[in-house]
């Protein structure tokens, strides 16, 4: 249960290229359907059919949201066996010279534009690959050739795509230089979150200055930065790689998992199951407000901290709790559809932000690290080029919007009165390690299972020094 390793092909939109294709009329009974010259919505088999090169016709690459791209591919490669008779025992080795080229381009350009998409099946991805290949390949020497270099430049991007995600959410399991073991501290250190400051909205208001604080030391040059990596074709060093100054991007992420933390101690840490049950509901209540004030990073840290496994374990608990208020707010941040309700919310707040008489109004603080993930795609899973050669000014447009827009949110002034004391609480009161999480929770409630038993049983030993 660690908060910041979201990860799924589904998170990811990188340009959203609308296929502007030219069509004749009867391809509107064919299952598409265009307005001015894109395409606006069509049958799933149409649409896979449409995606298929044949020896006169090729499609533009796009991004589909609608279906798993190993599927996809799998139908993709399917049509084409049938389509071009790849399956005779004899090859029509004249009619594949003609198809080859095509299907080799399309299968380029899927693997340079939407790498991410051989990620999370790399296996069954590129066992499609191969298959397509060793069918086509006998007709023509060159085409073993080319699809080595494209498997070879595929493993390339995936190993960058892998690094650059372990960049971003790098994260050790200490999430605090303040740790504590447990339970345990004499009471004169552990203060809980309730005795500190009791009011959800006050609380809320406190998070929204920190995060501010935080936003404003993030240059926007950090997220280029974050991603730079020296081009190989290119002899000179690039300008960045030597010394990334991320350190705010990173402090920033790191605050994220804080809070995360913090949330699950101050849940598992009271001994009585009312007690734990009235925090989860405070934290609620901080939760609904952070959404209201337009504080998606606190709000999505505030879940993810009552989402890990130590807190979503204790069902006793959670059985006391009006989880209503709760289910509502997890709707917003579910990430189905590519956080789909939350890139609504987060719209509308930009839009409130944009009309604002008030700085309360201004307020626009971003899931960070989805925004920095889709900063991240945007940058490696589009090309600065399109294959005419032009500059791919889609790509650089919406760089620009996301990273401008992120600009003007960061310089919102804090409406709301500080707290040093709260915010000093928030900064510096120790919490758990996953492990210390776990053993609270187990000590709160016993654990259900072999696996929870023989997991208690080894942290009491290690944590507690107990046998």
């Amino acid at each position: 249960g660690m908060p910041q390793t979201l990860s799924s092909t589904s998170m990811f939109t990188p340009c959203g290229f609308s296929p502007h294709l030219h069509t004749s009329k009867e391809d509107e009974q064919g299952g598409l359907i265009f307005q001015d010259g894109n395409l606006t919505s069509a049958s799933l088999d149409a649409l896979i059919q449409h995606l298929i090169p044949t020896t006169d016709y090729y499609p533009e690459v796009s991004n589909s949201h609608f279906i798993e791209p190993h599927e996809l591919l799998s139908r993709v490669c399917h049509k084409c066996i049938e389509q071009q008779r790849l399956d005779d025992p004899v090859l029509d080795k004249a009619r594949i010279r003609k198809f080859g080229p095509k299907i080799l381009q399309l299968l380029t350009e899927w693997t340079e534009t939407f790498p991410y998409d051989f990620q999370e099946e790399k296996e069954r991805m590129i066992g499609h690959l191969k298959d397509m290949i060793h069918r086509i390949a006998p007709c023509d020497e060159a085409y073993w050739k080319k699809m080595n270099q494209l498997l070879q430049t595929l493993n390339q991007k995936l190993a960058t795509l892998s690094h650059g995600q372990e960049g971003i959410v790098k994260i050790s399991a200490a999430v605090s230089d303040k740790l504590v073991a447990f339970k345990s501290k004499p009471p004169s250190i552990q203060r809980e979150i309730l005795s500190v400051c009791s009011d959800p909205y006050t609380l809320a208001q406190q998070l929204t200055h920190v995060e501010l604080e935080r936003l404003s030391h993030i240059g926007p040059e950090e997220f280029v930065q974050a991603f730079v990596h020296k081009d190989p074709l290119d002899g000179t060093k690039s300008c960045f790689s030597e010394q990334k100054k991320t350190s705010n991007l990173e402090a920033y992420v790191k605050w994220f998992n804080r809070l995360c933390y913090l949330v699950a101690t101050e849940i598992c840490m009271p001994a009585k199951k009312k007690q734990r049950a009235q925090v989860i509901e405070f934290f609620i209540d901080v939760a609904r407000e952070c959404f209201n004030i337009g504080n998606f990073n606190s709000l999505m840290a505030i879940i993810s901290g009552m989402n890990m496994s130590p807190v979503s374990r204790l069902k006793k608990t959670w059985s006391k709790v009006k989880t209503a208020k709760f289910f509502i707010l997890e709707h917003q941040m579910d990430p189905t559809g590519n956080f789909y309700n939350y890139r609504t919310a987060l719209r509308g707040a930009a839009h409130r932000s944009l009309t604002a008489h008030s700085n309360r109004e201004k307020i626009v603080i971003p899931f960070f690290s989805l925004l920095i993930k889709d900063i991240y795609f945007l940058n490696e899973g589009c090309a600065n080029r399109l294959p005419n050669g032009h500059v791919n000014f889609e790509k650089f447009l919406e760089l620009a919007k996301q990273v401008g827009e992120f600009i003007t949110w960061k310089q919102v002034e804090c409406p709301f009165e500080q707290d040093p004391n709260i915010i000093h609480y928030l900064h510096t009161a120790p919490i758990f390690t996953e492990d210390g999480l776990y053993l609270a929770s187990y000590e709160s409630e016993s654990p259900e299972n072999q696996t929870e038993k023989d997991r208690w049983k080894s942290l009491r030993s290690t944590i507690l020094g107990k046998t």
